[in-house]
């Protein structure tokens, strides 16, 4: 409970976006019954989807991008209490008919993300273990002031600090965050800043090989926007773009003793 369980990319070019990270990820798509949203499977497991950007996102100028959504028990409290808190409602809950019920919600910084509590059914699949390749493993809010976002999620979510790192002058304290104090599930920091970016969340997806991954990404027409580069423990990790600009990261862990 309280952590992202599913991605969704919104696109501006879906057929271009499917080929780009069926390739780069590996990931096979799957036609979801009923609509134009298609699954993105990791081996046999769900681990998001893609679908075309909604006609009044593009006449509002947003750009492909990529959605994390945290399980929730409540949806409809906790947008609530984030708007009360200073966040906003950018989409009120509603349902999704035999999935379950979502909202999207922005911090008071303005990084968006959503919510969820899916359906029970019966025979349901576990999620997808995070260490698992082509699944997301990392969730870093790339803000500007982190303090504060940490208050809001802190007390939307009940999330624990774990850990943070000094990253030097210009971005500053790196902090890191868990459902369990013991175990990191995500950071943040002030590199929206740096960045001169709106507030954001960027998600990490395990691949194989950060290096061969991250050269193969401008042959395909996306870019590297930061790295490949080493983390602490000897895991590598790069900062991306998809040739129709939605941002993501890329993280392979390295040799463990």
């Amino acid at each position: 409970m309280s952590r992202f369980i599913w991605y969704d990319l919104l696109c501006s070019d879906l057929a271009g976006a499917k080929a780009f990270y069926s390739d780069i990820i590996g990931w096979k798509t799957e036609k979801f019954p009923g609509g134009d949203y298609e699954l993105l499977k990791a081996g046999d497991r769900g681990v998001g989807g893609v679908m075309a950007l909604p006609d009044e996102m593009k006449r509002a100028g947003v750009p492909q991008h990529w959605m994390g959504y945290v399980h929730v028990d409540d949806v409809d409290a906790i947008a609530q209490q984030a708007r009360k808190m200073g966040g906003k409602v950018m989409s009120p809950p509603s349902d999704i008919p035999t999935v379950g019920r979502y909202a999207v919600l922005a911090d008071p910084q303005g990084a968006v993300f959503a919510i969820f509590k899916p359906q029970p059914r019966e025979g349901e699949q576990q999620l997808a273990p995070r260490e698992m390749l082509g699944n997301f493993s990392w969730a870093e809010l790339n803000t500007t002031d982190w303090q504060s976002a940490w208050k809001f999620y802190s007390a939307l979510f009940g999330w624990k600090a774990t850990s943070s790192m000094n990253m030097g002058p210009e971005l500053g304290e790196y902090f890191m965050f868990g459902t369990d104090p013991k175990q990191s599930m995500g950071g943040m920091s002030n590199a929206a800043n740096m960045m001169k970016a709106p507030a954001h969340w960027l998600h990490y997806i395990n691949v194989k090989n950060a290096d061969e991954t991250a050269r193969r990404i401008p042959e395909k027409g996306g870019k590297v926007l930061n790295g490949p580069m080493d983390v602490p423990g000897g895991d590598r990790i790069a900062q991306c773009m998809d040739p129709q600009g939605g941002v993501f990261a890329i993280y392979s862990a390295g040799k463990r003793a």
